[in-house]
């Protein structure tokens, strides 16, 4: 039932955003606004998709944490799912990624227009001074920056080094930080074909208090996020039957 359940899904899910990304390529001449609005109207869409198709909800805690106009979120990154999330809670997002998604066809230009911050991760020095100069303009037209600190999905219960340009944005902006926790990836696994039936937690949880040296936020950053998204993912198991889990 449940690959039944994912092959439904997932014909769904890339059927539409094929669709999205042509009709984006159509409002390329307008303004970006318009194009965001678009991408937020096909989140709603995966939304119910996942509901109808997959049995697979989403329960938003601690949405008092989060600020409205210029903020960093920096979210543990465990699914493709968390990558469109952001869109549901924010009007107008600004997701730092790698500078290669912009070669993509169609999709790329989407993202050129709507000014997402795109790092090339190999450039060193410059990229941080980049990373600062597109994140500064994002957050001074009132924009939430969305950054996974990790740089990559990693599966539950795995983590790798958090990189300094987090670090780097809390000290030189002096937006506030909101750490995310997320379980995503015990219900729609990284590279993984089939989807789980539950519930999707994400957690906003306190903002990082202020004046921490580099080395002391990236500690106390990684230490509220993973603590929090190990109990979010840890609550996902328990309620996930036997026979799901060996699926």
């Amino acid at each position: 039932m449940i690959a039944l359940r994912s092959l439904i899904f997932n014909i769904a899910f890339f059927g539409s955003l094929i669709s999205v990304i042509l009709a984006v390529w159509v409002l390329l001449p307008f303004p970006r606004r318009l194009m965001q609005k678009a991408f937020q109207s096909w989140m709603r869409c995966v939304m119910w998709m996942m509901r109808v198709f997959l049995n697979l909800t989403c329960e938003v805690r601690g949405r008092e944490n989060l600020p409205r106009g210029g903020v960093i979120l920096a979210s543990k990154h465990q699914s493709a799912w968390d990558t469109g999330f952001f869109y549901l809670m924010v009007d107008d997002p600004a997701y730092v990624l790698k500078k290669e998604l912009l070669s993509v066809p169609l999709y790329g230009w989407y993202l050129r227009k709507v000014k997402m911050i795109a790092v090339d991760r190999k450039a060193g020095a410059s990229a941080l001074k980049v990373l600062l100069r597109k994140t500064g303009e994002a957050l001074k037209g009132e924009r939430a920056v969305i950054i996974f600190p990790e740089g990559t999905r990693m599966a539950p219960g795995t983590r790798r080094a958090y990189h300094p340009g987090v670090a780097a944005l809390y000290t030189s902006t002096g937006a506030p930080v909101v750490p995310v926790a997320v379980n995503s990836g015990v219900f729609w696994p990284r590279r993984s074909f089939n989807k789980q039936a539950g519930r999707i937690v994400v957690e906003f949880l306190p903002p990082m208090p202020e004046n921490l040296d580099r080395r002391a936020f990236l500690a106390e950053l990684e230490a509220r996020i993973e603590g929090a998204t190990e109990r979010l993912c840890e609550e996902a198991y328990a309620a996930i039957p036997d026979t799901a889990k060996r699926s």
